[in-house]
């Protein structure tokens, strides 16, 4: 497939969709932190305003409730716990910060795109493996999982445009594409 506009165009599409998985990648990781907040909001917006959420679905609002009051247990009687989601959080923000290298140069840096892609699909594992050692329910796993598919599908996409601008006869640099006129 060839691009109409040519590489510079090719270049800003893969740049529009790395700013989004990053702010995607962000706002996953920022959600760890104040996490017993999240779940005391959640579990009581579950007999609240989400109740008919949770007349549909009663399971996920007693997965919800159970997981509220263990998290809220463990920040009173172990806070030290906690401090593993804190890591996660900052885990997700390292990871955003490694695609900058792909914004700014894909061709050289298309292996940041496809780490990503394998650390997507080591999710499924993940899941499959520590959910039932953890007591998770399956379905709860699945949706865990959901973040690995949804999360290498605009990678793929991601990584198929670096390897058509590589291919471009005449590609740009992304410092060229930057500085030259329009």
């Amino acid at each position: 497939m060839s691009d109409t506009n040519g590489p510079r165009a090719l270049l800003a599409r893969i740049r529009a969709w790395l700013i989004f998985f990053v702010v995607c990648l962000v706002l996953s990781g920022l959600t760890a932190f104040p996490l017993v907040t999240e779940l005391r909001w959640l579990d009581s917006s579950l007999t609240g305003w989400a109740a008919p959420v949770a007349q549909a679905l009663p399971g996920l609002a007693e997965w919800i409730h159970k997981v509220a009051g263990g998290v809220e247990a463990a920040g009173a009687d172990a806070p030290y716990l906690l401090y593993g989601t804190d890591w996660l959080a900052f885990a997700h923000l390292v990871i955003a910060v490694a695609f900058y290298g792909v914004y700014r140069d894909p061709v050289r840096n298309i292996w940041v795109v496809e780490f990503g892609m394998i650390a997507c699909a080591g999710i499924i594992p993940l899941a499959l493996i520590c959910g039932p050692i953890r007591d998770i329910p399956f379905w709860w796993s699945v949706i865990d999982m959901s973040f690995g598919v949804f999360g290498i599908l605009p990678l793929i996409h991601v990584r198929r445009m670096i390897k058509r601008l590589e291919a471009a006869d005449g590609a740009v640099t992304p410092t060229a594409a930057r500085t030259s006129p329009a």
